[in-house]
């Protein structure tokens, strides 16, 4: 598991389009693993934790309007976290949760 940043040569919209297509699991998220800033962050990774021993996280806080901005031309919510695995969008933290109750979440983080 690691945390990029965006480099000063790629465009907000080119680090969410790499991001997504070159990990099979990876959460756009507010803060890191080791320090989240929001409860929802929060949640999202204590649930992927609880399934997956690696994935790719992006803290979104450096640019935050410009990362709504590209990821809701990904999936169509602006709301942050959100988690796709291979490449498809799956959700927030809330839906992440859906998952976990139905039981089924281990079998969506899998590619």
């Amino acid at each position: 598991m690691s945390t990029e940043t965006p480099s000063e040569s790629e465009t907000v919209q080119e680090r969410v389009e790499h991001a997504i297509a070159d990990n099979e699991v990876v959460l756009f998220m507010k803060g890191t693993p080791q320090r989240p800033q929001c409860g929802f962050s929060q949640r999202a990774v204590g649930l992927i934790r609880a399934h997956c021993d690696e994935f790719e996280t992006v803290d979104v806080l450096d640019a935050l309007p410009a990362y709504r901005d590209a990821l809701e031309a990904h999936s169509g919510w602006e709301t942050i976290p959100q988690t796709y695995v291979d490449g498809e969008f799956v959700g927030g933290s809330d839906i992440l949760a859906e998952h976990e109750e139905h039981g089924d979440l281990g079998e969506t983080l899998t590619p």
